[in-house]
């Protein structure tokens, strides 16, 4: 899935205090992901516009968005302001909505997460490490985890003589999900892919999101059969169910590529190119199957 160019502005920041609250950009990726918005005005607008206090060139985000505003007390609320694609609050469309800390907002195709409390810098240099190593907007763990992860597993492997799995798998055909449901859609359906599949990981396993549509399960400890075994699974448990956003419901299946060593010695990028290639046979066979 292609991102969207981002350029983000703020209108004279204010100075950051550990006390002040703030929305963290944390999506989509780029130079400003990260970048820090305090609270500290009684009202601040997000939006496309160049008059807003915090400017997301972005085309699905409104001119005027939605507006954060300080109520009675520590109370901060986030207000849609009839934005063309809704204002969402851990990924439930709002009007009106108080928020609490960690509370993610997406505005359009942005992604921030609110901060607040006694120790908001403790919090921030948290989320930032988090972004290291997960995707913002699957929470999947992301590519650079990934590889981090499989160095270990491989090493342990070779060293034990155990079995080590790997299963690489991408969204069929979602660029046509993107064209005719829009990026909004294509985000959703991410998600909750994602959403599905970590009720079936196990704490030894791990689910990364490799790039784009393409995600990777690591299965230490898994022998080729077993491993199969989860793929099929995994296929079943993604097309059995359509998935549904803003009224559209869009059918989705996966191909999926599976590759299994057994105390081999091989480098991380060699055993992604064994799992990629079955993925890619998967795909010229048809889609919405297993190779391995």
């Amino acid at each position: 899935m292609a991102a969207d160019k981002t350029r983000i502005t703020s209108v004279k920041p204010p100075q950051v205090t550990d006390k002040a609250a703030c929305l963290v950009w944390i999506y989509p990726p780029g130079p400003d992901m990260g970048r820090r918005y305090t609270l500290s005005r009684r009202r601040q607008i997000i939006g496309r516009g160049s008059d807003c206090d915090i400017v997301l060139d972005l085309d699905s985000v409104s001119r005027q968005h939605c507006r954060v505003e300080k109520r009675a007390g520590t109370t901060i609320v986030v207000k849609d302001l009839d934005s063309t694609n809704g204002t969402y609050v851990n990924e439930i469309q709002i009007k009106e909505k108080p928020l609490d800390s960690g509370d993610l907002v997406g505005v359009g195709n942005a992604i921030f997460k609110f901060l607040a409390g006694g120790n908001v810098e403790s919090s921030y240099h948290e989320a930032i490490y988090r972004m290291t190593i997960i995707d913002g907007l699957t929470e999947a763990h992301n590519k650079r985890y990934l590889k981090d992860f499989l160095e270990r597993e491989l090493a342990r492997s070779v060293r034990y003589g155990r079995p080590l799995s790997l299963v690489m798998f991408d969204l069929d055909h979602f660029k046509r999900i993107n064209d005719t449901h829009g990026h909004l859609t294509g985000d959703h359906v991410l998600r909750e892919l994602a959403r599905r599949l970590h009720s079936r990981i196990r704490k030894e396993e791990l689910l990364a999101r490799y790039g784009g549509e393409e995600f990777a399960v690591v299965l230490p400890e898994a022998g080729h059969g077993g491993a199969i075994k989860f793929a099929e699974q995994l296929r079943k448990l993604v097309k059995a169910e359509p998935f549904e956003f803003e009224g559209d419901v869009i059918p989705v299946t996966v191909s999926v590529g599976v590759a299994t060593i057994e105390g081999d010695s091989i480098d991380v990028a060699e055993f992604i190119r064994r799992a990629d290639r079955n993925l890619y046979r998967a795909k010229e066979s048809g889609r919405d199957c297993v190779v391995g």
